[in-house]
């Protein structure tokens, strides 16, 4: 007798994949009748009908940042203080968001002093640990550190249709270190969508290469004595630069959760409530999607449907 497979568990951050939708689509060319822009709501969906459709998760949650402001932020008030003003076209498009993913049953999450990161960190962990296949959908390269034997991150390349898997194996030919020492090359290096700022003159491969041979920032730090030239020089003088990029980076792994996994299970949509839903931001096409998904034709009147072929 074989074992059945692994449940799998889709995680999606929010916020970075609709601003990707949003600047993937034109929003002049998504518009409801209303006015109200919709581009990063419609290529979302879009984004999370073709992860649905090629990856068959038994398990989804979405989490979204619940503002700028963090404990990260109140530590260092600088942190991702070159991110510009939300763009006026993509306002009313998160709820509109919210709005679409409960139709279809997808819950999601947001955490109080907390990033979006975190609180996916802390499903991922929980949900590897209890034998879960995980897949995390993510632009931000922090969640590197989440990888292990069966967690993924589906990390975007190109708009929202073109993933790259980043397994371990992926982080170190891009990088030459192993995706869990990802953090510790980001504090010598900076992250420039984080607004934290590297060691001057360190840049990726000379990082690389101390990681290599220290094993890690903290035993980069306690060998700097011993780093020669200017770049030896630089570490030392901005030594507490990176203690706090590492520190900043870190995801949070261990928040309580107001769900068990199981609460996470995909049972199916509600057809009323995505036709509803759907009708009003004018997604005709994502609609007979999401529906067509299981065979069901838009014009059918059943109460719920799963979301994809079992």
């Amino acid at each position: 007798m074989t074992d059945s497979p692994k449940p799998t568990l889709l995680l999606i951050d929010g916020h970075s994949l609709a601003f990707r939708a949003f600047y993937a689509l034109s929003p002049d060319s998504f518009r409801a009748p209303s006015g109200q822009h919709t581009n990063a709501v419609h290529g979302f969906i879009s984004m999370l009908l073709n992860i649905l459709n090629a990856e068959k998760p038994t398990h989804i949650a979405v989490a979204f940042d619940l503002s700028r402001e963090s404990f990260r932020t109140v530590e260092y008030p600088a942190y991702k203080g070159t991110r510009g003003e939300t763009p006026p076209e993509f306002n009313g498009q998160t709820e509109l968001l919210h709005e679409s993913l409960a139709a279809m049953n997808i819950r999601t999450f947001t955490r109080e002093n907390y990033e979006a990161d975190d609180v996916l960190a802390s499903f991922s962990d929980q949900a590897a640990d209890a034998g879960f296949r995980v897949l995390l959908v993510s632009g931000d390269r922090d969640t590197f550190q989440l990888i292990r034997e069966d967690t993924t991150i589906l990390y975007p390349v190109k708009g929202v249709l073109n993933l790259a898997r980043m397994d371990d194996a992926a982080v170190f030919a891009k990088y030459g270190i192993h995706a869990k020492q990802y953090p510790d090359l980001a504090a010598l290096v900076g992250e420039s969508s984080d607004n934290l700022i590297g060691v001057p003159s360190v840049g990726p491969k000379t990082a690389a290469k101390w990681i290599t041979e220290y094993g890690s920032l903290d035993g980069i730090l306690a060998n700097a004595e011993l780093i020669g030239g200017k770049v030896g020089e630089s570490l030392r003088e901005h030594k507490q630069d990176a203690i706090r990029n590492r520190r900043l980076n870190r995801l949070v792994r261990d928040l309580e959760l107001p769900v068990s996994l199981d609460d996470l299970k995909i049972e199916g949509v509600n057809q009323d409530e995505v036709k509803r839903v759907f009708a009003n931001l004018q997604f005709r096409s994502l609609t007979e999607r999401v529906l067509r998904l299981r065979g069901i034709k838009a014009s059918d009147s059943s109460e719920t449907s799963t979301i994809y072929p079992s």
